[in-house]
């Protein structure tokens, strides 16, 4: 065989490898997990599973989820399981805990006095929160408690039934789905191309023989850069989650989307109230390039309860 030709059979294996569905590519994925042991409920995206399971009041969606491959959405052993397939295609692959949960810990249940607890929580089975670790109670006697701070699902084998559904090429499904995998909120959201000044340094002229080193020139050039806009609803403003990893789960965005840069919209609804009124008011003084109708404004801040005359005052001082 000649050089040329196996280099085509090598080019031609390549593609053959990596064909289907691969790292980086977006799919949507229906799935149910369970543990192996007893059969726990750990994760559904259907949502018959979850009413069956007396879940479905809890404050989540359950719908196939839009996913990045190899973007940690999913446990390594179910995206090996589906690589290189196909939409349609569907499995059953057990992950092992050591990968799910992790191995169950002696050493992490631990003794510790019964006051560090709230008294709401002081009793077996309840949920705490110690020195930024989560446990729940085993037992209390006397001012002693002892606390389990392994995962409540540590040591479980977890099976997970799965269907790729689709795989999934429009951007603005692409980012609903990474950000739904982090925050059960609706997000408004859209692509534009925006023209944007940025500051840009000059190169030196190579034919320049100065003896000292000159400052850095810079210009202002227009660039066009590919935005995702996001309205921060005020539920997704005051999450927690979301104040403190905005900046890593937004970076993510912009790797994966091949986006330029990601724009935080924050939305304020008017409360029709005293501050809304006088806002509308003095804005409609400063904008309107007109002369302002002072009987209309001493009216308005009679009805407001404010005092004109502190107000006229000042406004003479000016």
């Amino acid at each position: 065989m000649s050089d040329e030709a196996s280099e085509q059979s090598a080019s031609d294996a390549d593609e053959e490898a990596a064909s289907g569905i691969q790292e980086g590519d977006f799919v949507r994925l229906a799935y149910t997990a369970r543990t192996v042991e007893n059969d726990q409920l750990v994760d559904t995206t259907d949502e018959e599973v979850a009413e069956e399971e007396g879940v479905d009041d809890q404050q989540q969606s359950f719908e196939p989820r839009v996913i990045a491959v190899g973007a940690g959405h999913l446990f390594d052993t179910v995206e090996e399981d589906f690589t290189g397939g196909e939409a349609g295609d569907s499995g059953t692959v057990t992950v092992p805990a050591d990968e799910a949960f992790g191995e169950y810990d002696e050493d992490e249940v631990r003794t510790v006095s019964a006051d560090r607890i709230p008294e709401d929580d002081r009793y077996p089975g309840g949920h705490v929160d110690i020195d930024g670790e989560h446990g729940h109670v085993e037992t209390i006697i006397g001012g002693r408690a002892r606390v389990d701070f392994n995962h409540p699902l540590a040591g479980q084998d977890v099976e997970y039934d799965y269907e790729v559904l689709d795989t999934v090429d429009d951007r603005l499904e692409q980012a609903e789905g990474m950000l739904g995998m982090y925050f059960d909120a609706d997000f408004d959201m859209r692509i534009e191309t925006d023209e944007v000044e940025e500051e840009q340094m000059v190169e030196p002229d190579e034919d320049e023989d100065d003896e000292e080193e000159s400052e850095p020139e810079f210009e202002t050039e227009v660039v066009e850069k590919e935005t995702l806009y996001i309205e921060q609803s005020p539920q997704l403003q005051f999450d927690q989650q979301w104040m403190m990893g905005k900046q890593q789960i937004l970076g993510d965005l912009i790797d994966r989307l091949d986006l330029d840069r990601v724009v935080v919209e924050e939305v304020i609804d008017g409360t029709g109230g005293m501050m809304g009124g006088m806002g509308g008011m003095m804005g409609g003084m400063g904008g309107g390039g007109g002369e302002a109708d002072l009987d209309a404004i001493e009216e308005e801040l009679e009805d407001a309860d404010v005092d004109v005359d502190d107000i006229t005052e000042e406004l003479d001082e000016e």
